[in-house]
This record gives structure tokens, C-alpha cells and sequence, in this order.
């Protein structure tokens, strides 16, 4: 756990023009823990903030950062963070044109951002506050109750694959069965998932979604 993706979604509508808002999302590749955040644009400056309160949140110690060659990724300033931080880490990226080279995030720019705020344009500063209030409930949702299986194998046999999962486990559960995360974070999310209520969370999702969206019409 801690080895992370990057990508960002632009909530531009039609046009890039302008200025408007960004989602930017980390997914960790073991345990497929996915956080989210709103910005403003997609200067360095504000995309080192949310990436600095993500950090702060994640129940595991951030390792490794994989990025596409966005310029909100490639610059010298989050490069330095990473360098100056107390465990040093180098980022990498991917391959231009190859989004498989940052497959387990991109898969979530649909389920995480686009099942929440949809494809039209946000460029109301406003809305950064809410919408970063039900990424935070949407990201303990899906952590914590949501299960998923990972692929483990794909075996071609002539012009058909034949692919091969894991068993269905919340993120939450992939960490707490992780030899490598330590008893104090194990304890922190197990009272993470004894203190919270899926349906509460529901409830809290549906509101701010509708919320938000009733601002956007």
C-alpha cells in the first residue's frame, strides 16, 4: 500500500476556456483506496494543497506517486515537495498517449467524478466547498463499504481471454488483511467502520449531490 495514481477531470462543459473546476483523484494500486478533490483550475499550487490534504487522510504513508504528463504534475514545484518531504519519494510518470499506464485511476474518473457531478461545466468558486464535502462522504463510502475484485490473471486461449479475479473486498477490508500497514492504523480503520453508517452516508451523499447540482441548472 502507498504506491498511488494520479489523474485529474476537467468540469469544463464544452470548452477549456475560461476558468472552472478540476477533480483531482489518487488511487492506491494495492488496496484501490480512491480519494478526491475539487480545485480551482489546475495550477501547481492548488493541486500541492489538495495533494498535501489527502496525504494527511490516507490510513497508509504515501510511497510512490505515478502521474500521466500533465503539466499540473510535471513541474518543479511538486517535484520539490516530494524531494523535501521527511521520506523522500521519486515520482514517476507514464508513457505519453497510454492511458493503460494509469489504468487503476482512470477507472475511477467515471464511477468517482461523473456518476457525481456529470459531464457539464462548473465555474462557480463557490461550489468547491460542497463538492469537496461529498467527496470526502463518497470517498468513506466506497473505502469502507464498497467491495470490488481486482484483477489477478488474463490467460489467452486463441482469440478468447480468460481472466481470473480475486475475492470481493472493500479497500478498507485489503488494508486491514495487509501484513505491511501497522496495528495503529488497523485499529483506526477498524473504528472507522464501527463508527460509521452507509446509510447515513447515503443520505449525506444524495443531499449534496442535490444540492449541487440544483446550483449548477
Amino acid at each position: 500500500p502507498g504506491l498511488m495514481e494520479a489523474d485529474t477531470v476537467a468540469h469544463c462543459g464544452d470548452t477549456l476556456e475560461g476558468n472552472f473546476v478540476w477533480s483531482l483523484t489518487l488511487t492506491d494500486i494495492f488496496s484501490g483506496w480512491t480519494e478526491n478533490r475539487a480545485v480551482w483550475n489546475k495550477g501547481y499550487a492548488g493541486v500541492k494543497t489538495a495533494i498535501i490534504g489527502i496525504e494527511e487522510q490516507l490510513p497508509f504513508s504515501l510511497t510512490g506517486f505515478h502521474s500521466d504528463n500533465g503539466g499540473e504534475f510535471i513541474n518543479y514545484h511538486l517535484f520539490r515537495y516530494f524531494q523535501e518531504r521527511d521520506v523522500p519519494l521519486q515520482p514517476t510518470r507514464g508513457r505519453p498517449w497510454h492511458k493503460d499506464d494509469t489504468a487503476h485511476v482512470e477507472q475511477k474518473n467515471y464511477t468517482h467524478v461523473r456518476m457525481l457531478l456529470g459531464y457539464q461545466r462548473i465555474e462557480d468558486h463557490n461550489l468547491l466547498r460542497p463538492i469537496n464535502q461529498l467527496y470526502e462522504a463518497w470517498g468513506l463510502f466506497n473505502n469502507v463499504f464498497c467491495a470490488s475484485r481486482k484483477l489477478v490473471g488474463k490467460i489467452k486461449d486463441g482469440s478468447r481471454y480468460t481472466r481470473r479475479y480475486d475475492r470481493a473486498q472493500t479497500p478498507c477490508q485489503r488494508l486491514l488483511d495487509s501484513p505491511h500497514i501497522d496495528q495503529a492504523k488497523k485499529t483506526y480503520l477498524t473504528e472507522l467502520i464501527c463508527n460509521l453508517s452507509p446509510f447515513q452516508l447515503k443520505r449525506q451523499i444524495d443531499h449534496l449531490q442535490d444540492k449541487i447540482l440544483r446550483q449548477l441548472r
